[in-house]
């Protein structure tokens, strides 16, 4: 159907519903289903994009994954991080009105033995979900920290590198996109929650990857002023996020010199892409058409998490900018609308 012909049936259809009247509304339903995979009990900018998500009505997200960090971790020193993870999703879902409360698994706690594959309810959930031959929705892997659960998917069952795309939050920067960037040469902090798995979705799988890379992710930082008056309408869940952000300053506030000044008064909310390359795609040519990025072979991997060339690599779409205006606009006006007062 063409853009003329819906454009007419959708203005015949809002005149027999009154459209322009007092009372019209603005709806949307699912045209994509979704699995979330982060470390929610980590850094909280996870949790801004997981309540986002959640509240995003084109999105059928299908699954929530808590997953594990470093060993040992700042944010979470206990062994059962991903456990955590799990609860802090709970959490989060309890504060919103939702239609319906997807299902939320625990991943690994630690990474695992990828040479001797062993199946875990979160594999078992992400494979069943790709599998699914009930329906015609697209399937995206929203990934904003490790990438252990998918790796470990894909190696049980590869079938499932054809039947979604993994969006992902890490890796280092492109320094061919960006040559005026100062170059870096430490590792990525996503990246090295589980290389391993990085190199295994990125050098042996056949999965279609879309990156947000470092420098891009960096680019979502938003003002305390900013947050304070934009969580201001949402309740129970707007406390609790705020909440969570201060418990890192707080945190940092302990740390040693010089980390002990602060964090300023910006925060990264870098995990929020993933909502802006998904639920905030473009209407009639689906696509995160606001947003600059750019499609390149997918590298290698090398075993201190940097790039080799590989020309003859899958497509892949790598971010270089990211619309934070329609981002965090979209985020407060949902979050508002689906706090549980």
């Amino acid at each position: 159907m063409g853009r003329r012909t819906l454009l007419s049936g959708a203005g015949a259809a809002g005149l027999a519903l009154g459209w322009g009247g007092p009372a019209w509304g603005l709806s949307a339903t699912p045209r994509q289903r979704i699995i979330i995979d982060n470390d929610l009990s980590g850094d909280p900018d996870g949790l801004f994009q997981l309540a986002h998500h959640l509240a995003s009505p084109s999105c059928d997200v299908r699954l929530v994954v808590g997953s594990h960090l470093h060993d040992p971790e700042p944010f979470d020193h206990s062994a059962t991080q991903a456990d955590n993870a799990a609860a802090k999703a709970r959490e989060i879902i309890a504060l919103m009105k939702l239609p319906r409360r997807p299902k939320v698994l625990a991943g690994a706690n630690k990474a695992p033995d990828f040479a001797h594959p062993a199946p875990t309810p979160a594999t078992a959930a992400i494979i069943a979900e790709a599998m699914r031959d009930d329906t015609t929705l697209p399937l995206y892997y929203c990934a904003g920290a490790g990438l252990t659960e998918l790796a470990m998917a894909w190696k049980l069952e590869p079938r499932i590198g054809k039947r979604l795309k993994l969006v992902w939050i890490g890796g280092p920067e492109h320094n061919e996109l960006n040559p005026t960037l100062p170059v870096r040469t430490d590792p990525e902090y996503n990246l090295t929650i589980d290389a391993e798995a990085v190199r295994i979705l990125f050098n042996q799988s056949d999965i279609e990857i879309w990156q947000i890379p470092r420098d891009a992710y960096r680019q979502m930082l938003i003002s305390h002023a900013e947050l304070r008056a934009g969580l201001a309408g949402a309740g129970r869940l707007g406390r609790y996020l705020t909440a969570s952000l201060d418990r890192i300053i707080a945190m940092v506030a302990k740390a040693p010199p010089p980390h002990n000044m602060g964090i300023g008064e910006t925060y990264i909310l870098g995990d929020s892409p993933l909502v802006t390359a998904t639920a905030l795609q473009s209407s009639f040519e689906p696509d995160a058409s606001s947003s600059a990025y750019v499609i390149k072979p997918t590298p290698m991997v090398d075993a201190k998490g940097f790039y080799t060339p590989n020309p003859g690599g899958r497509p892949m779409r790598v971010f270089t900018r990211i619309d934070t205006r329609l981002t965090f606009s979209d985020m407060f006006a949902k979050l508002t609308e689906a706090a549980a007062r």
